[in-house]
């Protein structure tokens, strides 16, 4: 079907749709073509004039909560108030009704903030409210149960003679041996169509690298964060560090090269962040420490993303009980959280926090939590004090997992009994510490959940 006006609309499938008249105005109104197949129909994508390619990542939201008697002819002037569309797609059902939900992918990145920042929870009809959020094609996908002694070359060559279009592969070291990996990787993809269509070919399970049955998924989006934003970032991210290497060197490395300019670092096993007084003083470090060697590991740095994804809550919509155990580990952000999945997973007990406190050397409070699963009869508690309570929490559930093996998704076996009167507090995976040379003492006052000291400790565990 043509309109008068120069846009065109074209069918795989006969389209009955009381709008066409609307339709057909817009085109010509616009010059935009469109065009339905696949169960989609694209307004746009280039629009007239365009010259280039399209436009760059981040240009392009999510919006949801469409009435489904709604259409692009209502649709496409509301969004234009945020800026020019390059394309607009609403998913549409074969009765001709759209499917809820559409994506519009602006020229600019301005354009689609602008358009979160104005019409996301805005009210389309009486009653009816829209979402709108940042949309990100992913292209990275999730490879586990890989052997540990592959290299990333390995990996590369195995994915690019099965899928194609792979462009990259990200392995990470293991923790406490650099010449061995995490037993997963990441493949890159040069489009998200590329790493679906590799999806689909490894996902049924029976497929093997090395003789191992892989597993395959979609990786965790990176969540984009805005310009604005990250101009005034002035925390540096650090990973593949060493499980050995301490606070202290990381201040001191990181630091070199303008004494002072380190505000304080925050170290969680093989990785950790830290804070700089001065923005200008963090890109420096980037510049000087990303690749550099720290107690024999090749290090990563790169500026740490402040923000967290978070989607507005429409009020009237269904809520439903959901198990901690349908959800996926990359979903847990905490340790404390993460050790509470395990558990549940493996249908231990609950871990138990028992908190102590020392008076440190300058007169402050300094905490420290002994972790206990009773179902295992196992122990464990961190070589180092904090100042803030939940500080110490987090370190405590940081070791437990590390301890028990639970650093990366999968089966897990219980540990050993723990022995007592050692005067030594054993790692699962690293070395012995000794007990601080101060006495600790338990700290009743502060009972969050699962957090206590009964009167009649078990000396088994204590």
């Amino acid at each position: 079907m043509e309109g008068d006006g120069g846009g065109t609309l074209t069918e795989d499938r006969t389209l009955e749709s009381p709008n066409e008249a609307a339709l057909l105005v817009l085109m010509e109104k616009t010059g935009y073509s469109m065009v339905q197949e696949n169960g989609q129909r694209k307004f746009g994508g280039p629009p007239p004039g365009w010259e280039g390619p399209p436009p760059p990542r981040g240009c392009e939201v999510f919006v949801g909560k469409i009435p489904r008697d709604m259409y692009e002819d209502e649709l496409v002037p509301v969004f234009e108030r945020a800026g020019r569309i390059y394309e607009f797609r609403l998913m549409m059902e074969f009765s001709g009704e759209n499917r809820g939900y559409a994506f519009v992918m602006y020229t600019t990145r301005e354009a689609a903030q602008k358009a979160i920042h104005l019409l996301d929870n805005h009210e389309i009809r009486p009653g009816k409210f829209i979402g709108v959020c940042v949309s990100l094609d992913n292209c990275r996908l999730f490879i586990g149960s890989i052997p540990k002694d592959r290299r990333k070359e390995d990996i590369m060559e195995e994915m690019t003679k099965v899928t194609d279009g792979v462009v990259d592969v990200i392995v990470y070291p293991s923790a406490t041996d650099k010449s061995k990996n995490r037993g997963f990787a990441f493949v890159e993809y040069e489009s998200h169509k590329a790493a679906a269509m590799a999806r689909r070919k490894l996902i049924p399970g029976t497929f093997q690298l090395w003789g191992h049955t892989i597993q395959v998924d979609w990786a965790e989006p990176e969540k984009d964060v805005d310009e604005e934003t990250m101009l005034r970032v002035r925390v540096l991210y650090v990973r593949n560090l060493m499980i050995t290497t301490t606070e202290d060197t990381l201040r001191q490395e990181f630091s070199r090269f303008k004494p002072g300019a380190v505000e304080r670092v925050k170290k969680l096993t093989d990785y950790a962040f830290v804070h700089y007084h001065c923005r200008d003083d963090a890109v420096t470090a980037l510049r000087l420490m990303n690749g550099a060697l720290i107690d024999g590991a090749i290090i990563e740095v790169t500026l740490a993303k402040p923000v967290r994804c978070v989607y507005p809550f429409f009020a009237g919509a269904s809520l439903f009980p959901v198990s901690l155990l349908a959800l996926k580990p990359g979903q847990l952000s905490s340790a404390v959280t993460l050790l509470e999945y395990y558990c549940c997973k493996n249908s231990w007990a609950f871990p138990e926090y028992y908190l102590h406190s020392t008076p440190g050397h300058d007169g402050k409070l300094l905490l420290i939590f002994k972790v206990v699963i009773s179902t295992t009869r196992s122990c464990f508690m961190p070589d180092k004090l904090c100042t803030v309570l939940e500080d110490a929490k987090e370190l405590a559930a940081q070791n437990a997992l590390w301890s028990l093996g639970c650093n990366s998704p999968g089966s897990l076996s219980p540990p050993p009994p723990l022995s007592s009167g050692t005067g030594l507090l054993s790692y699962g995976c690293t070395r012995a510490f000794p007990y601080p040379p101060y006495p600790l003492s338990p700290s009743l006052h502060n009972t969050p959940q699962r957090l206590c000291i009964p009167p009649n400790q078990n000396t088994a565990f204590f």
